[in-house]
């Protein structure tokens, strides 16, 4: 098991504590965003597209945002200034009205929150140089936080109107900037001169067959961290359930975290990799088609412990290996563009359409089909 230790020069704290106040506003936004949508009268076609439009902005923002900190070499400063961005544009969601204009402010929204996980990612990953592996320590307090927001939110939405999200969501957004500000920045790497460039490494087989994956298996996600907390609701279940089942799934990825070091000791990351993959396969298949079987549904939640935990720690630890010295930011972009902008975006917005024209368990069927696909091709063409 995963033990707290202080490695000489890293922030454990800081880094932990940032990662905490991010995904409190990600437990916020993620289950109950779609319901406030829902409560102030969007279908599930619009619901869809202004998912969509959060997730496919990172398709371009986040690898500007990555090129940006290559060129300049200031990932604080860029992580601190897009964080109050991201308030300040989040803020004229409380009078906004209509369709169009959410769109508008959620794009706006999107374009600069992209910028910050992928930043913090690398910033982590150079504060602890070659201890790589103690990465999961410190990103397990992310789940802890999303754990505490996403179940006692649900808790309290049990009793107080959906309308009050936003408020939330912009509270949390706001102590997510303060806390960044203490995060000092990581020392400067050295680069090595004969680093292949951007393209020569995008053109090698084996990332191409990383991206696709990614993009696959984040696309498979699209029902799932759309329609889930819809889903449950209209199955009947209250929402502190609903809650409960989002934190069931994230606790699982905490389990995972902490015995990730003996994991990647005693797997290849192609066996992680492929492993994670079919868990996708099936676990989309038990929610789309078992929603009338607590015991199922908390399955599939478990196993969220490898569609995320897993895949996401050996899919960073990919994108270590292929992207090197200056390509680091642009590679951490490239990951989250790939997967979860382009990738979720098409999930989220085809999902839209076949849950509103097929229905829940073809939506999920879909999403199990997308992950098979990527089996195949971790199968045939990741060499380790």
């Amino acid at each position: 098991m995963f033990s707290i230790r202080h490695t000489p020069g890293v922030p454990y704290w800081r880094l932990s504590g940032l990662y905490f106040l991010f995904f409190v506003t990600v437990g916020i936004f993620l289950p109950y965003w779609p319901l406030y949508l829902q409560h102030i009268g969007m279908d599930a076609r619009q619901i869809g597209i202004l998912l969509a439009i959060v997730v496919v902005t990172k398709i371009f923002s986040a690898f500007f945002w990555g090129w940006v900190v290559d060129r300049t070499a200031r990932r604080m400063q860029v992580i601190r200034g897009t964080a109050l961005l991201t308030t300040v544009t989040f803020a004229a969601v409380l009078p906004a009205e209509g369709f169009t204009l959410l769109a508008i402010i959620l794009f706006l929204f999107s374009f600069f929150w992209s910028a910050a996980l992928p930043q913090i990612e690398a910033a982590t990953l150079t504060h602890l140089g070659n201890t790589t592996y103690a990465y999961a320590g410190i990103r397990l307090w992310g789940s802890i936080g999303f754990i505490l927001s996403v179940w006692s939110l649900g808790l309290v939405l049990d009793h107080i109107s959906v309308a009050r999200v936003p408020v939330l969501i912009l509270i949390s957004l706001l102590i997510a900037w303060a806390a960044s500000m203490i995060v000092p920045p990581e020392a400067p790497e050295q680069h090595q001169a004969h680093t292949n460039g951007l393209v020569n490494t995008l053109a090698v087989r084996e990332v191409m067959a990383f991206f696709g994956i990614c993009f696959l298996m984040l696309a498979s996600h699209g029902p799932y961290y759309t329609f889930y907390s819809i889903y449950l609701e209209d199955q009947g279940y209250s929402r502190s359930v609903t809650g409960g089942l989002w934190a069931v799934g994230v606790i699982a990825e905490v389990l995972v975290f902490l015995y990730m070091r003996q994991l990647l000791g005693r797997f290849s990351l192609k066996t992680l990799l492929l492993f994670s993959l079919c868990c996708a396969v099936a676990r989309w298949l038990l929610i789309g088609f078992g929603a009338d079987f607590m015991t199922l549904l908390l399955f599939a939640q478990i196993l969220h412990a490898a569609t995320f935990g897993l895949y996401h720690v050996v899919a960073l630890h990919y994108v270590h290996r292929f992207f090197q010295g200056r390509l680091q930011g642009r590679g951490q972009a490239l990951y989250s563009s790939v997967g979860f902008g382009a990738g979720l975006a098409l999930g989220t917005f085809v999902s839209g359409y076949i849950w509103s024209g097929a229905g829940s368990s073809a939506s999920f069927a879909a999403a199990s089909g997308m992950a098979f696909l990527a089996v195949l091709i971790g199968r045939r063409w990741i060499i380790s």
